[in-house]
C-alpha cells in the first residue's frame, strides 16, 4: 500500500516556494519537505491549526510521507500528532486511519505555521535574517521576560 502524501494549501504555494533553495532565490530550506516541518513545529508553537481549503496541485506538489520518512522526521509527526489529540492509539502504525490521521494534523499545523511565517516575513526580501530573527526572539523569549524594558526588538 501506498503511503500518503502531505499536501500544501494553494495560497500558501508562493511562500513554500520562495523558502526553497534553489538558483536564484534566497530560500533557507533544501526540500519542500524541510519547510512543512519547520512549519508545522512553528504551528505547534503558535497554537494555529488551519485546515486546507485549496490544494497545491503543481509546485509543491504533494509530497510523499516517504520523504519525510527518509529525512528522519517520521518522529516529528508522531510527536505533533500526539500532542495534539493526547491518544497512544494515533501512533499505531498498523492502523491506516490513524497514519491518515497524522497527516492530516501535520497539514494543518503546517498550514498555520506557513500563515503565521507570511506575517513574520513580510516586507523582507531575504529570508535568512528574518528566520534567524524569529529563532532567537523563541530561543531567548524566557529571558527577555525579567527586563523592564528591552531594545533588542528595535533591531
Amino acid at each position: 500500500m501506498a503511503l500518503p502524501r502531505v499536501r500544501v494549501a494553494k495560497d500558501k504555494a508562493d511562500l513554500v516556494q520562495k523558502l526553497l533553495d534553489t538558483k536564484g532565490t534566497t530560500g533557507n530550506f533544501q526540500t519542500y519537505a524541510d519547510i512543512v516541518i519547520f512549519a508545522a513545529s512553528f504551528g505547534v508553537k503558535h497554537q494555529k491549526r488551519v485546515p486546507l481549503k485549496e490544494i497545491s496541485q503543481s509546485e509543491p506538489a504533494p509530497i510523499s510521507l516517504e520523504v519525510f520518512i527518509s529525512r528522519g522526521y517520521d518522529w516529528v509527526i508522531k510527536l505533533i500528532a500526539i500532542a495534539h489529540t493526547q491518544d497512544i492509539n494515533i501512533l499505531s502504525a498498523y492502523d491506516a486511519d490513524a497514519e491518515a490521521q497524522r497527516v492530516k494534523i501535520l497539514e494543518e499545523y503546517a498550514n498555520g505555521g506557513l500563515e503565521q511565517l507570511r506575517e513574520e516575513l513580510r516586507g523582507a526580501v531575504d529570508y535568512t535574517e528574518r528566520l534567524l530573527l524569529i529563532l532567537n526572539s523563541e530561543r531567548f523569549a524566557e529571558e527577555k521576560t525579567n527586563e523592564e524594558f528591552d531594545l533588542s526588538r528595535f533591531l
